[in-house]
Protein backbone atom coordinates (compact mmCIF):
# COMPACT_ATOMS: atom_id res chain seq x y z
CA UNK A 1 0.00 0.00 0.00
CA UNK A 2 1.19 3.98 -0.65
CA UNK A 3 2.34 5.94 1.77
CA UNK A 4 -0.52 8.69 2.19
CA UNK A 5 0.04 12.09 1.81
CA UNK A 6 -0.67 14.50 4.50
CA UNK A 7 0.02 18.93 4.79
CA UNK A 8 0.50 20.42 7.99
CA UNK A 9 0.19 23.92 7.69
CA UNK A 10 0.86 25.74 11.29
CA UNK A 11 3.07 28.73 11.91
CA UNK A 12 4.19 27.47 15.23
CA UNK A 13 7.15 25.75 14.46
CA UNK A 14 7.19 23.22 17.97
CA UNK A 15 3.36 22.62 16.86
CA UNK A 16 4.58 21.56 13.58
CA UNK A 17 7.79 19.52 14.23
CA UNK A 18 5.54 17.28 16.76
CA UNK A 19 2.71 16.80 14.17
CA UNK A 20 4.94 16.07 11.84
CA UNK A 21 7.17 13.30 13.46
CA UNK A 22 4.26 11.97 14.59
CA UNK A 23 3.16 11.29 11.24
CA UNK A 24 6.04 9.99 9.99
CA UNK A 25 6.30 7.55 12.53
CA UNK A 26 2.94 6.32 11.24
CA UNK A 27 4.82 6.10 7.82
CA UNK A 28 3.03 8.93 6.05
CA UNK A 29 4.88 11.34 3.85
CA UNK A 30 4.52 14.52 5.38
CA UNK A 31 5.41 18.33 4.02
CA UNK A 32 4.39 21.41 6.62
CA UNK A 33 4.23 24.93 5.73
CA UNK A 34 4.45 27.82 8.34
CA UNK A 35 2.25 30.46 6.05
CA UNK A 36 -0.50 30.56 3.69
CA UNK A 37 1.95 31.85 1.10
CA UNK A 38 1.54 29.72 -2.31
CA UNK A 39 -1.21 27.36 -0.57
CA UNK A 40 -2.33 26.17 -3.60
CA UNK A 41 0.67 25.75 -5.50
CA UNK A 42 2.22 23.76 -2.52
CA UNK A 43 -1.42 21.41 -2.35
CA UNK A 44 -1.34 20.49 -6.37
CA UNK A 45 2.39 19.79 -6.23
CA UNK A 46 2.23 17.46 -2.60
CA UNK A 47 -1.17 15.93 -3.53
CA UNK A 48 -1.99 15.58 -0.01
CA UNK A 49 -4.92 12.78 1.25
CA UNK A 50 -5.34 15.18 4.31
CA UNK A 51 -4.60 18.60 4.93
CA UNK A 52 -4.20 19.63 8.64
CA UNK A 53 -4.41 23.29 8.98
CA UNK A 54 -4.29 26.01 11.41
CA UNK A 55 -7.14 28.55 11.44
CA UNK A 56 -4.64 31.81 12.98
CA UNK A 57 -1.87 31.83 10.79
CA UNK A 58 0.71 34.95 10.37
CA UNK A 59 -0.31 36.02 6.55
CA UNK A 60 -3.56 34.53 5.84
CA UNK A 61 -6.57 33.33 7.95
CA UNK A 62 -6.91 29.11 8.00
CA UNK A 63 -10.41 29.90 6.76
CA UNK A 64 -9.82 31.68 3.46
CA UNK A 65 -7.53 28.86 2.40
CA UNK A 66 -9.78 26.99 2.97
CA UNK A 67 -12.44 28.67 0.63
CA UNK A 68 -9.80 28.65 -1.55
CA UNK A 69 -9.05 24.96 -1.54
CA UNK A 70 -12.95 23.91 -1.66
CA UNK A 71 -13.70 26.22 -4.67
CA UNK A 72 -11.32 25.13 -6.33
CA UNK A 73 -12.56 22.53 -8.68
CA UNK A 74 -8.99 19.80 -7.90
CA UNK A 75 -8.57 19.84 -4.87
CA UNK A 76 -11.92 20.38 -3.42
CA UNK A 77 -12.35 16.53 -2.25
CA UNK A 78 -9.41 17.02 -0.10
CA UNK A 79 -10.26 16.40 3.28
CA UNK A 80 -9.45 19.40 6.02
CA UNK A 81 -8.76 19.00 10.17
CA UNK A 82 -8.75 22.49 10.83
CA UNK A 83 -6.93 23.09 14.21
CA UNK A 84 -7.06 25.97 16.56
CA UNK A 85 -6.25 27.64 19.69
CA UNK A 86 -8.65 30.20 20.02
CA UNK A 87 -11.45 28.21 18.72
CA UNK A 88 -13.83 25.36 20.29
CA UNK A 89 -16.32 23.08 18.57
CA UNK A 90 -19.35 25.37 19.20
CA UNK A 91 -17.43 28.86 17.57
CA UNK A 92 -16.16 26.47 14.76
CA UNK A 93 -19.85 25.10 13.64
CA UNK A 94 -21.15 28.73 13.87
CA UNK A 95 -18.20 30.65 11.71
CA UNK A 96 -19.99 28.22 8.93
CA UNK A 97 -16.62 26.94 8.39
CA UNK A 98 -16.77 23.55 6.08
CA UNK A 99 -13.73 21.66 6.93
CA UNK A 100 -14.26 17.82 7.60
CA UNK A 101 -12.64 17.81 11.15
CA UNK A 102 -11.87 20.19 13.86
CA UNK A 103 -9.17 19.74 17.46
CA UNK A 104 -8.95 23.02 19.75
CA UNK A 105 -5.27 23.32 20.82
CA UNK A 106 -3.31 21.67 22.99
CA UNK A 107 -4.94 18.18 21.13
CA UNK A 108 -4.29 14.51 22.47
CA UNK A 109 -2.19 12.83 20.12
CA UNK A 110 -4.38 9.19 19.77
CA UNK A 111 -7.12 12.25 18.75
CA UNK A 112 -5.43 13.49 16.82
CA UNK A 113 -4.33 10.27 14.68
CA UNK A 114 -7.99 8.83 14.70
CA UNK A 115 -8.64 12.12 13.14
CA UNK A 116 -6.75 11.64 10.28
CA UNK A 117 -7.53 7.82 10.20
CA UNK A 118 -11.01 8.52 9.82
CA UNK A 119 -10.55 10.88 7.30
CA UNK A 120 -8.37 8.81 5.13
CA UNK A 121 -11.49 6.34 5.67
CA UNK A 122 -14.00 8.54 3.90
Amino acid sequence: MAKKNILVIEDNHAILDVITLILESEAFNVAGLNKGADFINHVQEFKPDVIIMDIMLPDVDGRTLLKELKDTQITQHIPVLMISARYNASNYALDGIEADGFMAKPFNIDELMDKIYALLRK
